[in-house]
């Protein structure tokens, strides 16, 4: 058995990690659904530009687009891990630049935090190497 106890039977495992990608996705669906409906894709585009990016409102678009694309294909498990991957990469950033300088706790010790962008990551990253492709073993 070993120091950290039996794994979760493989059956059981895949449909935890269907759950997962299936929760992660419609967060980031409905995040990038309210941005773009709600009028917030401009005042995003604003935000970016005053920390010195160009073109801040097509940035703020393509995001958008992206958490509205990307967790389709998710959904649909179409480019899984490279949806999945962009995504980790959009969230490290915001990290940095928006929830970084409030420290660690979301809630309670802090406000805005790290700690849900941590786990997010961290869940995306799970979704993306669970679907990495297999690369076919030598043959014979």
């Amino acid at each position: 058995m070993g120091l950290m106890g039996k794994g979760a039977p493989p059956a059981r495992a895949t449909r935890a990690l269907d759950l997962l990608r299936i929760v992660v996705a419609l967060l980031i669906l409905i995040h990038g659904v309210y941005r773009l409906t709600m009028g917030g894709v401009a005042p995003f585009g604003v935000w970016l530009e005053s920390l010195g990016f160009p073109f801040g409102y097509g940035w703020a678009l393509a995001v958008t687009l992206y958490e509205i694309a990307g967790p389709v294909l998710m959904l649909a498990r179409r480019w899984t891990s490279l949806a999945a991957l962009g995504h980790a990469a959009i969230l490290s950033l915001g990290l940095v630049l928006v929830h970084l300088p409030f420290g660690w706790f979301v809630v309670g010790a802090g406000r805005n935090g790290v700690e849900y962008s941590v786990l997010l990551i961290a869940a995306l990253l799970a979704i993306a190497w669970a679907w990495w492709p297999q690369r076919a073993g030598p043959a014979g």
